[in-house]
């Protein structure tokens, strides 16, 4: 993409000299990175600059706009922030600065409530730090009677689950409120996320509203290790829905102590964690004379990734 000369180049030709820039780079996934950022330039799929657009030549803009996208690629900003979207359980999602980019491995969070929720009508189900709304949604996508609540303490975050909530068809079953873990559900008088009443007829429920799931991927990164996270994890993805405070489990173990009350009888708490932290989360949860705790999940990598807990 050198500017020293005029060589006409092709979209082919383009994406070939990037994707070996950004292999000297260091930059992971480098053909993928280059294959995604310039479908994204071009307004089209990443098959088509296989296709009848590989010999296509790339205009000034189209030029311009990719150089800048690899320069913010190259200094660490990651592809989804840049592309404003990121796939999770087959459903394409916005995203921002706003929200932590949902990873696969959150999926099963997702697929351990979807198991046990699939033999019930109307499960009521509450997402803890919902983000971009990635767990709820698709929650709601699978469970066509699943009735949600998701929670986030960020407005800008739960503008953009709202957002992606009516792009997939659910917004409908799923209450977005605005706090800190369940402290919204404390009070009739409190307001939804969108500045509407919460005690209107349709918003209303009791202060000490219960629910048979509640699912939660918590901040949990300890915050003296945080410093030493990727760059474009450490200076891009907010931090609040990172730091999970000195060791990692200050809203860990608040989620687990404020869910006691807020779980029906055999209803479940499932709940991401990092992977270190499986010996102490589990130890806490044991502690609970109320729960009684499952098998760790473990991820694609094979990675103890999710807890589960049936409050007896």
């Amino acid at each position: 993409m050198s500017t020293a000369t005029e060589q006409v180049w092709t979209l082919g030709a383009l994406l070939d000299w990037t994707a070996k820039h950004l292999v000297t780079k260091n930059i992971d996934s480098a053909r993928l990175d280059a294959e995604v950022l310039l479908a994204h330039v071009i307004g089209g799929k990443r098959i088509d600059l296989y296709g009848m657009r590989h010999g296509e030549i790339a205009s000034p803009e189209v030029k311009q706009k990719y150089r800048e996208l690899i320069r913010k690629r190259i200094e660490g900003c990651p592809v989804a922030y840049l592309v404003e979207r990121k796939e999770f359980f087959g459903l394409e999602l916005k995203v921002s600065p706003a929200v932590l980019i949902p990873r696969p491995d959150s999926e099963h969070v997702v697929m351990e409530c979807l198991a046990f929720a699939k033999t019930m009508t109307n499960p009521h189900i509450i997402d803890i730090g919902t983000g971009s709304g990635n767990l709820a949604i698709a929650i709601a996508k699978r469970h066509p009677t699943a009735d949600l609540v998701a929670i986030d303490k960020s407005p800008d975050a739960l503008k953009i689950a709202q957002e992606n909530a009516a792009k997939h068809g659910v917004a409908e079953r799923i209450r977005f409120l605005e706090g800190d873990l369940f402290a919204p559900l404390n009070t009739l008088a409190g307001r939804a996320s969108d500045g509407s009443d919460a005690s209107a007829p349709s918003l209303a429920r009791p202060a000490n509203e219960q629910f048979h799931f509640i699912v939660s991927n918590p901040p949990y990164i300890a915050d003296e290790d945080v410093p030493n996270l990727p760059v474009g994890v450490r200076l891009y993805e907010p931090h609040l829905a990172l730091k999970g405070g000195p060791g990692g489990f200050v809203v860990f173990e608040r989620l687990i102590a404020e869910s006691r009350s807020r779980l029906l009888p055999g209803g479940y708490l499932i709940v991401e964690i990092g992977s270190p932290q499986e010996k102490p989360a589990r130890e806490m949860l044991s502690a609970i004379a109320e729960f009684e705790l499952a098998p760790t999940i473990y991820d694609f990598s094979g990675h103890p990734r999710v807890l589960r807990v049936q409050r007896k």
